[in-house]
């Protein structure tokens, strides 16, 4: 089995985080977005990852010269293979996996890394395809699946209209990823565009009509990271998922000084805590300090000096320095509020 990541998008809805970070490589409770998207994919597909083949932008798009080793990084952990390939031009989800054609075969899944997701269901293997989808309350704003008898009927793109409150959510297994790729270079060849872009739908679409059968996987929680505020409460949702799980996610090597922390909550190695009250879901990266603060519902990552800060619903990037009393802040990679 293999995984496909297109993640060539330049996260504009989340900067200024996304301005040295790529959106799918921001930590959200210890561990990059995509690293956590895999490890779900995995749980839920019950096989053996041989690939994880992850499609990115362009360095004059945003991502940095060592965004190829994390993700090759993240393969080797899942032990799969990696493999990066570049997208110089965005033209579509169907474009995104045509640049990566070399690792499009076989039984594969195709996730877009804008979003989290959980699931208590194991995926039939068996089955010609797969899209995974999530009841939502206002289906207009998204593409969503008409069923007929367990099996998809029908794709339909922000109805405008109640056909189905089933919204598609970026991931989609395939039996046979190579008629998926021999698909997408009709599209290519022929330069049958939509919006002058080659669509992923127009590709499913197809494949139904020549009797290809697609059953939905429905997910309990969809959680998304577009946006700061979004992407602060899918950090509050992880925080709950590794509770339950058991899991204690603070460091070891955390030094408390007069301080308390609230479970659940992130505390990355060599943090400093002092005359702090800390949580509930909270995330703090590696090499923190914190002093003199109250911070509840908020996204830290590593390297950051927060004082005399009361922080809720914030979220502040790497080696950022904070002193006040703003709350709900948005602060990028290297800010200073002194």
């Amino acid at each position: 089995m293999k995984i496909i990541v297109p993640m060539a998008g330049i996260g504009s809805r989340l900067r200024p985080h996304t301005l040295t970070v790529p959106k799918p490589l921001t930590v959200i409770a210890g561990k990059p977005i995509v690293q956590r998207l895999v490890e779900d994919i995995s749980s839920v597909i019950d096989e053996k990852i041989d690939e994880i083949a992850f499609i990115i932008g362009p360095a004059k798009k945003g991502f940095p010269a060592e965004t190829e080793q994390n993700l090759l990084k993240i393969a080797k952990e899942l032990g799969a293979k990696g493999s990066v390939y570049v997208q110089e031009e965005a033209l579509g989800t169907a474009h995104a996996l045509y640049c990566a054609k070399d690792s499009l075969s076989g039984p594969c899944v195709v996730a877009y890394a804008d979003t989290l997701f959980k699931a208590n269901f194991t995926l039939d293997a068996n089955a010609d395809g797969a899209i995974w989808v999530k009841q939502v309350e206002d289906p207009s704003a998204f593409g969503v699946v008409k069923l007929e008898d367990g099996f998809i009927a029908d794709f339909i793109e922000k109805p405008k209209e109640f056909v189905s409150d089933l919204a598609i959510i970026g991931i989609y297994y395939f039996k046979d990823g190579d008629r998926v790729r021999e698909e997408i270079q009709y599209l290519i060849d022929n330069d049958l565009r939509e919006n002058n872009e080659y669509q992923l739908t127009n590709v499913l679409e197809t494949l139904k009509q020549d009797g290809a059968k697609f059953i939905p996987g429905t997910v309990d929680a969809w959680m998304d990271c577009g946006k700061k505020d979004p992407t602060v409460d899918t950090n509050k949702q992880v925080l709950d998922f590794e509770q339950e799980a058991g899991n204690n996610l603070v460091s070891e090597d955390v030094i408390l000084e007069n301080s308390e922390i609230i479970q659940p909550c992130y505390i990355g190695k060599n943090v400093v805590l002092k005359d702090s009250k800390i949580g509930p879901h909270v995330s703090i990266g590696d090499n923190g300090i914190v002093l003199n603060s109250i911070i509840s519902n908020s996204l830290i990552q590593s390297n950051v000096a927060i004082s005399n800060a009361n922080l809720n619903k914030a979220m502040i990037g790497n080696h950022a320095k904070y002193n006040g009393r703003y709350t709900s802040v948005s602060i990028g990679d290297y800010t200073e509020l002194t």
